[in-house]
């Protein structure tokens, strides 16, 4: 497979990989459901924004980010049944079932170690330690701009910590159980081993001081955005979002079977940082997953980094023994 050049890459010689917009399946059927899989994305953004920018303190609390964000998802879920991207990731009862524990797994216990060791347990330590001035003057900026700065500062930190997962050994073994998903739909971002689901949460936000409607409102641009990336449904992406954002088909490209297209848009909600830093591919892949598509059981997942590091240390081990200036001499 010849693959097409993208700057110094070739993408697509291992496996296929769809590279440029304008080589990317549309929409079929009549105008009025082109014109709805056209604005659905901007339509449901903006609404959510609205909300939460406008809606009485009663309703603008953690309860109410918790319900939108199930029945949006509920949503998602009804509308890859009518407008799959790919009848390949149709969702079954098995894969319903597998990802169900995963969502479970980060609601209950993720949840509960990330008190006592998140990301705000750490920025708490750091500042009581050196007794550090939180940036109080943020919560003097228009909330709009605190809620994108939440957005962009989380979002630079995920990026780097994605990227170092593909590029150093250690932290690959932790993120390798999420590239053996062999589909996307609307829960698979929870799919991975629990230590790399930790990690990838991270962020130096805490830093600085938010009100908290802008981190509500930062957390739909996630919702409202990165929900997108591990979903089945064909969607006609206005030009802009796709240039600000991470798509579907970005985040297949990611997923796919080919080794240099995997090593792209590592972003969450923006992909404005890999274009920055030249990693991002335009395109869409429908085969994904590692080892040909091998499906990995939840069993593996749970140990793998564990099991892996252990062969690896063990067989590095091995060859230094078995070096020539290793040889006892009888």
């Amino acid at each position: 497979m010849a693959g097409v050049r993208v700057g110094n890459r070739i993408i697509g010689a291992d496996a296929p990989v769809t590279v440029g917009w304008e080589n990317i399946p549309k929409v079929e059927g009549g105008p009025v459901k082109r014109f709805i899989f056209t604005y659905f994305q901007p339509f449901v953004l903006f609404s959510l924004i609205a909300f939460w920018y406008y809606a009485p303190n009663s309703l603008a609390v953690a309860t109410t980010a918790i319900i939108i964000g199930i029945s949006f998802r509920v949503l998602l879920i009804g509308i890859e049944l009518i407008n799959p991207r790919h009848k390949s990731w149709q969702l079954t009862w098995k894969e319903l079932c597998t990802d169900l524990f995963y969502v479970g797994l980060g609601y209950t216990v993720l949840r509960m170690v990330d008190v006592y060791i998140g990301d705000g347990a750490i920025i708490g330590a750091i500042q009581g330690a050196y007794d550090w001035d939180k940036f109080s003057w943020f919560t003097g900026l228009p909330l709009l701009v605190q809620a994108l700065m939440i957005s962009l500062i989380f979002d630079f930190g995920q990026y780097w910590m994605h990227r170092g997962m593909h590029n150093w050994y250690p932290l690959w073994l932790t993120h390798a159980p999420h590239h053996y998903i062999t589909q996307l739909n609307i829960n698979k971002g929870a799919v991975g081993n629990p230590v790399e689901l930790f990690l990838i949460g991270l962020g130096i936000g805490g830093f600085f001081d938010f009100l908290p409607r802008a981190a509500l409102l930062a957390g739909t641009l996630g919702l409202a955005i990165g929900t997108y990336q591990h979903i089945n449904v064909r969607f006609n992406t206005p030009k802009w979002w796709r240039f600000l954002f991470n798509t579907t088909e970005h985040h297949s490209v990611h997923h796919s079977q080919d080794f240099e297209a995997s090593r792209s848009n590592y972003g969450s909600t923006w992909i404005i940082f890999d274009r920055l830093f030249g990693t991002c591919i335009d395109g869409e892949a429908e085969k994904l997953g590692m080892e040909g598509g091998r499906r990995m059981q939840i069993s593996e997942t749970m140990v793998y980094p564990f099991t892996e590091g252990y062969k690896t240390t063990k067989e590095w081990v091995q060859r230094r023994l078995r070096r020539p200036g290793n040889a006892q001499t009888a």
